[in-house]
């Protein structure tokens, strides 16, 4: 519409974080490219960085946590699974390579590439280790702590990367492609846990095309770069709202001189309770005490132990140098204090599947027990819709159906991976509960539909789910029962609940579905075909 103005494109893919999904020629390109396993991968990597010269000639190899096991330990079906699990992951990774290609050919097509300043960034915040020992084909579980055994792995692997899976990795590919760092995602500690490559490009403004640059640089730094670049000055108030200031360093200044010191002199890093400090040129680095896949932190703050890294000389911290300089390690950890009291990260907090609880979440509808909805409604998120987790609630539908088998949706949350859904089928009220897309837990029957024998009439009706919760831990059972006009039409047990999150980018919808379904009863949207006057949720 206006294409002599200058334009901002900002294309943020679902790439690599977890699930990992790509079209099947894409993952099928890769059949038997890791069948070596992830000890050989990473030693694969870490030799071309080091012919390509993106990391030191002098930077070692760190090795295998203790905690992760090795290749020739597994079994053949073990291997077999885990290496499909890397090929899903490669064909994620190169057909995003692709897309992001598609953009900028896009660009050059213009006539505008070389005077477009470009930043192509990778990654998940280092590699994710999420997916634990085994894998996983629905990342749901891992986030309401729910194991999964190698067996339901085993019976998924011609499904992983398409629609019926939310697929994650063995934790030691992340460690793998996290070459030649420590660790993985989750652990900000550590490089593995923090460090992506970036690649800058700017037409003939960057003169040397291809050139290296090792200052030491973050994420937070691209608004200012980009801000400089333009000219134009950080503003101070927008649409009337002050500003926090921009926390980051302009990288312009590297464009023309690979050799100048970096103007990023410090940075703190923590999440989940691991903790580092960088300051010109030493890293202070403590990994609490829990493993990405796991619930609880075995250890406390006080018992950390702090690790030091002089990475002028040690770019992967290899050599532990906190028993030689006792006086620097103390230095940084007081530093890693004032940083974490300027930005606001005290107090920490080491809390896993707390986190994704959405009842600690402050806002417009905590405090509030009834919830009605006069409209179809869709995509309100888990954090803003009606928390039925782990309580007592009730579902009120008043309907007018215009003729007999009137059917669709009257509300529904989550979907195909975990999820529950109230519509009626051919006239009948149903309630219909997946617990994790799971069939069976530890003897529980976990997909639940509760169905009434009998349609609704023509006309105007009220529709009823009561649900009474079993009380005690999260997840805990209940039992259901269907009313119409205030009359029981089915009960139902429902063994266990979904604790802590139904989905990650699945919602709430009134009236229709808008993403996957929680049961194959129907397939999506499955609009109400009658009219629906109103929903109310009341929770107890």
């Amino acid at each position: 519409m206006a294409p002599d103005k200058p334009f901002f494109t900002y294309f943020a893919t679902g790439a690599t974080h977890a699930p990992h999904h790509a079209p099947k020629e894409w993952i099928d390109k890769y059949k038997g490219k890791f069948d070596r396993g992830w000890d050989k991968l990473r030693e694969d990597i870490f030799a071309r960085q080091l012919a390509l010269g993106v990391v030191p000639a002098d930077t070692k190899l760190t090795p295998r946590p203790a905690e992760l096991p090795a290749w020739d330990s597994l079994t053949p079906t073990e291997q077999k699974v885990y290496a499909r699990q890397a090929e899903v992951f490669a064909g994620f990774l190169s057909h995003t390579d692709a897309q992001i290609g598609r953009v900028i050919d896009a660009i050059d097509q213009l006539g505008e590439l070389d005077n477009t300043l470009v930043f192509f960034i990778a990654g998940d915040n280092g590699a994710s280790a999420e997916g634990g020992l085994t894998g996983s084909i629905n990342e749901l579980k891992v986030f309401n702590g729910v194991a999964e055994s190698p067996q339901e792995v085993l019976a998924a692997l011609d499904d992983l990367g398409g629609p019926k899976t939310f697929n994650h990795f063995h934790a030691a590919w992340a460690w793998a492609v996290d070459s030649p760092f420590q660790w993985t995602k989750q652990i900000a500690s550590h490089f593995g846990g923090t460090r992506n490559g970036l690649v800058v490009a700017w037409g003939d403004r960057i003169k040397n095309r291809g050139g290296l640059r090792s200052q030491f640089h973050h994420v937070i730094d691209i608004a200012p770069t980009i801000l400089e670049a333009v000219g134009i000055e950080e503003p101070e108030v927008v649409n009337g709202v002050k500003q926090q200031p921009i926390e980051g360093t302009s990288l312009v200044y590297s464009f023309d001189d690979p050799a100048v010191p970096s103007h990023h002199k410090t940075q703190y890093f923590e999440m989940l309770g691991n903790r580092g400090i960088y300051d010109e040129g030493w890293v202070a680095a403590a990994r609490h005490g829990r493993l990405p896949w796991e619930r609880v932190s075995k250890t406390t703050f006080d018992e950390d132990n702090w690790e030091l890294y002089d990475i002028t000389k040690d770019f992967s911290e290899a050599n532990d140098l906190a028993k030689q300089n006792p006086d620097k390690l103390a230095q940084l950890q007081n530093l890693f204090l004032k940083e974490a009291e300027k930005y606001k990260v005290l107090p920490l907090d080491d809390r896993l599947l707390q986190r994704f609880d959405v009842k600690i979440r402050s806002n417009l509808i905590t405090g509030r027990n009834s919830f009605t909805y006069y409209t179809s409604v869709a995509g309100i998120p888990e954090g803003s819709a009606p928390n039925i987790k782990n309580r007592s609630f009730s579902i009120t539908a008043d309907v007018d159906a215009v003729k007999d088998g009137t059917e669709g949706v009257l509300v529904t949350q989550g979907g195909r991976f975990a999820g529950w859904s109230f519509f009626l089928k051919e006239g009948k009220p149903t309630f219909a509960y997946n617990f994790l897309n799971s069939d069976v837990y530890d003897g529980l029957r976990l997909r639940t539909i509760i169905q009434s024998s009998q349609p609704i009439a023509i006309g105007k009706s009220q529709i009823k789910f009561d649900f009474a919760y079993d009380g005690g831990a999260p997840g805990a059972g209940g039992t259901g029962k269907l009313l119409i006009n205030d009359q029981q039409v089915a009960e139902g047990r429902i063994d266990k609940t979904v604790g802590y999150r139904f989905g990650l980018d699945e919602t709430f919808d009134v009236g229709q579905d808008t993403g996957t379904s929680a049961v194959d009863t129907y397939q999506t949207p499955f609009a109400f075909t009658g009219n629906l006057q109103q929903v109310t949720l009341e929770l107890k």
